[in-house]
């Protein structure tokens, strides 16, 4: 079973097909090559093997060899760990190589999430997918057309996922503690922060956890921020947002109401055992089936779903075409298939519990009398996603968010462990991010 996210991009890294010829090698003239047919080779980076599941699964064709073509090209996929910053080092220089590298080692499409989207879409490695033939916009949720599109109005990308999240509640701890499983009555008596606090103080008593992570909730906060982490003037800004995060953290590490750990750490994931004592997780539709692998196979159904004390999303992945590549159609195969392709949104709901990014089939598995989450115990999270996918603003972001994002946390965390004082871990945040980005302004 997959496990959690950022664990499982480390064993991804032994299915690396990472050519040494993304360093540089060949130099015919791009010129050259405007007329020749579709390349060979579909290259593919991405950072975890989520989207190459359901790529391979429903719609790449597999040949008896155990290879996979899109049309006639055989699809060789780069994945590079996400820690760190790795993959998008390792994506900047296959990009910075792309006018010289050989055509079947040229990248043709990557994956980018929503920490760093922008980054890509406002540059040249990105190209106008309207010109490779993706035009149907008219199922997707417009806050992820809007992350893919750059200062000019040109689209460089689709999703195949739409990302409204809530709270993930385990149903046993909810009835022991409130007195009722019901997601409507959980979210009657969790819907601010005021009453989640109050409840976190009742699921002490009771000897449980409310979250098994002090970064549990983060996303809800930063998703949330009325500025983006640096401004135009290239300052470092720790939004009013992210400190009330900070506040809460600081309140359960001290109250015991929350396990120290990191978001993906292995103590959380042991916190979805049959054996966990944690009542409330925060995740989107992707989060069942890629990181709560141990509650899927110890305690299925014994979960709920409600939206939690605030509005959020969180993450997505988006395809984004690389400018130069030979594989044209493929790519815009690709990108028109996991939009606007019924059959396959409708087997990744149905199969894979995910909210696809076709508001048609969202709307038809929600209005569906027989249709629930076996996860869930049957609850149809698809109607309740639905709803909350209206909320959804992507909005106050910059090309510093996955550092940023993971940085605090991280850094944070040594102060609530009592490791150094609060304000020796927000500077040692403010040292990491200049360390990583130079340019900008870390001065309180």
């Amino acid at each position: 079973m997959m496990k959690m996210k950022k664990l499982m991009s480390g064993v991804l890294a032994a299915t690396m097909v990472l050519s040494v010829a993304l360093t540089g090698c060949g130099n015919e003239k791009s010129s050259a090559k405007q007329n020749k047919a579709e390349g060979k080779v579909f290259h593919i980076m991405a950072w975890n093997e989520e989207f190459k599941g359901f790529f391979e699964s429903y719609f790449a064709k597999k040949h008896s060899n155990g290879d996979y073509y899109v049309g006639d090209a055989k699809v060789v996929w780069t994945i590079v760990p996400n820690e760190n910053g790795a993959y998008q080092d390792a994506l900047d220089r296959a990009l910075l190589n792309q006018e010289n590298a050989k055509d079947d080692d040229k990248v043709d499409m990557f994956l980018a999430e929503a920490d760093y989207i922008a980054k890509y879409v406002k540059s040249d490695a990105t190209m106008d997918i309207s010109k490779i033939g993706v035009t149907d916009f008219s199922n997707t949720y417009k806050y992820t057309v809007e992350a893919a599109t750059d200062d000019n109005g040109v689209v460089k990308g689709t999703s195949f996922q739409c990302c409204p999240a809530g709270v993930i509640y385990r149903r046993s701890i909810a009835k022991d503690v409130l007195g009722t499983d019901d997601p409507e009555e959980v979210q009657s008596k969790i819907d601010s922060w005021d009453k989640f606090n109050s409840v976190a103080k009742e699921c002490k008593d009771k000897g449980y956890y409310m979250t098994a992570s002090d970064g549990e909730t983060y996303r809800t906060f930063s998703n949330n921020k009325e500025a983006a982490w640096v401004d135009k003037d290239n300052n470092l800004v720790i939004d009013p947002a992210v400190q009330k995060w900070m506040d809460q953290a600081d309140m359960f590490a001290k109250n015991e109401y929350t396990i120290l750990n990191d978001v993906w750490g292995e103590e959380k994931q042991q916190q979805m055992l049959d054996s966990g004592k944690t009542m409330c997780f925060f995740g989107p539709a992707w989060y069942y089936n890629f990181c709560m692998g141990n509650a899927m196979d110890t305690c299925k159904g014994d979960w709920g779903l409600c939206p939690g004390p605030q509005s959020y999303f969180w993450g997505g992945t988006w395809l984004l075409a690389a400018t130069g590549t030979d594989n044209e159609k493929a790519v815009a195969k690709t990108m028109n298939a996991f939009i606007n392709d019924e059959k396959i949104c409708s087997n990744m709901v149905e199969k894979n519990q995910q909210f696809v990014n076709n508001q048609k089939i969202n709307e038809k598995f929600a209005a569906d009398p027989d249709y629930g989450n076996e996860f869930l115990g049957g609850q149809n999270d698809t109607a309740l996603f639905v709803e909350l996918a209206k909320d959804i603003k992507f909005q106050n972001t910059s090309k510093y968010d996955q550092l940023c994002n993971e940085g605090i946390q991280q850094y944070y965390r040594e102060y609530l462990k009592g490791k150094v004082t609060k304000e020796q871990a927000l500077e040692n945040f403010r040292k990491f991010i200049k360390e990583k980005y130079p340019n900008v302004n870390v001065d309180k």
